[in-house]
């Protein structure tokens, strides 16, 4: 018996019945807990040599971790064997496509989060996530006359199985006025490996928001209802829904509350484990490194100096191991999309974490200061100005690197919205392309260009490095093999075709180019720009001056902002 087909036996013992006969979201759950039980071993082995040397802690709002049945059993070289055992069992693999993504992300900020830890876990790197398990996500969205209609993306409604609940880790976040529990949910993050290998297995840690008092009797035995349930309403919201609308006060507050619960109860549990693992924390630079995914994690630096001033340590001294331990990813090259926090906000909910803020401005003042920086290079550089804190510049100041995400980006920052800290720290700044994972969006997404890729270069070596596929070029004056290689393609787009016809109700031509963009819709991604191209297309055909065109069917996806 195979593994894969041990487990799906064990799938149908739990659930009592075959495979083919039951519910999909029984089976897959049934499924994810019998590979959940056979990863576990390895799973805390990996898990106890990331803590007893040098751990990486990649904080990030989003992971768009994406559908966990594929993705898991292909990284374990079992995806091909469960397919077999399935279609043995009367069903097939392919009913997992009405499982729904975990919610947990949005658009390339949560990909590249996602990216980074397959990759760290393929090449064995003691690298775990953290963030937040939203119970709603972004949201869902339909469509009605022509607009956009927003519904909750329950996702877990059916359950999930590929979290563990750590009630035992569980920590306390604290704001002026609210303490809110931080109960953590451990995912896998199994690295791809060869069949029969043992994978490499990261964690991707992500905090639920829950009250510390659930209920309030006595005051629902006043009749007071709403009241009795006020705390637990409160403390929910903030796991509740990714990016709330910040158009009103309350809703800018509900979003710092969101960055400071996943930093205070991560850095929580970071200083924890390093505590019970070397029992001081004076070698915590040694162990730690923390990369910020973009700013909405970077309220962590004086959450950090706050936890180590509590330990007994100077102001002086957190500030040193904070500079050692952080780093900053940037995602913008536009000085409007830099978040900056207002004064009074931060100092409403988060008082110690403000004070904390504005000596580490000071301290970066009289350094600048001190070394004759002039006027127009401090006013750039403040960490908080117009009654405003810059995380950006919080994170540059405080932070041992930053990077861009590709070559282009790294250099326009020196340039441009960071031009002044390249001035002053050019040292600071690294680049870090940030690819994809071949695995998911080659291996599991087109197994029939896989498998072509394989014959041809007569491994999957590609799979763990990606530039192997170089050595396929001289195919492209291959007739033969270029003509398999198009038959892929052109089976791709009857697939995508197929899809669109069954959600949409709208029948495409395989036969046509397709012009696709998928990215939010926002004026700087250029949807409408792309529109416009596509008006002059239409009225060039029409009157004659575009006269050889491939039929073409221009394919838009994008979630645009409630």
């Amino acid at each position: 018996m195979t593994q894969a087909e041990a487990i799906l036996k064990s799938a149908e013992s739990a659930i009592g019945q075959p495979a083919a006969e039951a519910e999909v979201h029984v089976l897959h759950n049934a499924i994810g807990e019998a590979v959940m039980s056979r990863i576990l071993p390895r799973w805390n082995a990996c898990r106890r040599a990331h803590l007893a040397n040098r751990r990486v802690c990649y904080f990030s709002m989003e992971f768009l971790m994406g559908r966990a049945v594929y993705n898991n059993l292909y990284c374990l070289g079992l995806l091909d064997d469960m397919e077999r055992a399935m279609q043995e069992s009367g069903t097939s693999l392919s009913v997992f496509e009405e499982i729904e993504d975990a919610a947990l992300g949005n658009g390339g900020l949560g990909r590249l989060a996602a990216c980074f830890l397959d990759s760290a876990a393929t090449c064995s790197l003691p690298v775990d996530g953290y963030g937040i398990r939203y119970r709603y996500g972004l949201f869902k969205q339909g469509f009605a006359d022509g607009r956009q209609t927003e519904t909750g993306d329950d996702w877990s409604r059916f359950g999930d199985p590929w979290s563990i609940r750590k009630d035992s880790d569980a920590v306390t976040v604290s704001y002026r006025g609210q303490n809110v529990r931080a109960v953590p949910y451990d995912m896998p993050v199994i690295g791809y490996t060869e069949k029969g290998s043992e994978p490499h297995i990261g964690t991707l840690r992500l905090w639920q928001a829950e009250p510390v008092e659930a209920f309030d009797f006595g005051t629902f035995n006043q009749q007071d209802y709403l009241a009795a349930s006020a705390e637990t309403i409160a403390a929910e919201d903030i796991s509740r829904c990714l990016y709330p609308n910040d158009d009103t006060r309350a809703g800018k507050l509900l979003r710092l509350k969101q960055q400071y619960f996943f930093c205070a109860a991560s850095l929580a549990d970071c200083l924890q484990k390093h505590k019970a693992q070397f029992g001081t924390l004076d070698t915590l630079p040694e162990h730690l490194a923390i990369q910020l995914n973009d700013t909405h994690p970077v309220i962590s630096i004086p959450e950090l100096i706050r936890l180590l001033k509590n330990e007994g340590y100077s102001f002086e001294a957190a500030l040193a191991m904070a500079k050692q331990i952080f780093s900053y990813t940037n995602h913008t090259i536009m000085q409007e999309a830099l978040e900056k926090w207002s004064c009074d906000l931060v100092e409403e909910i988060l008082p110690e974490i403000y004070a904390i803020t504005l000596q580490i401005s000071e301290h970066f003042l009289t350094e600048l200061y001190a070394c004759d920086t002039p006027q127009e290079q401090i006013n750039a550089l403040r960490i908080i100005k117009n009654d405003q804190v810059h995380m950006a510049n919080l994170a540059m100041y405080a932070g041992k690197y930053v990077n861009g995400v590709a070559a282009i980006h790294t250099e326009l920052l020196k340039t441009t919205v960071l031009k002044e800290w390249y001035a002053l720290s050019p040292d600071k700044f690294q680049n870090k392309t940030n690819g994809i994972t071949q695995r998911r969006w080659l291996g599991v997404c087109n197994p029939e260009l896989t498998a072509l890729c394989t014959e041809l270069s007569g491994s999957q070596h590609f799979l763990t490095e990606l530039d192997d596929l170089r050595s396929l070029s001289h195919y492209a004056d291959d007739a033969g093999i270029m003509e398999r290689f198009h038959s892929i393609k052109q089976e791709k787009k009857r697939q995508l075709a197929d899809y669109i016809l069954q959600t949409e109700g709208v029948c495409i031509d395989p036969e046509t180019c397709f012009d696709i963009q998928i990215k939010r819709l926002h004026e700087y991604k250029r949807q409408l720009l792309n529109a416009f191209s596509i008006l002059w297309i239409y009225y060039g055909i029409k009157e004659g001056t575009i006269k050889d065109f491939t039929p073409t069917t221009f394919l838009f996806g994008a979630k645009s902002a409630p």
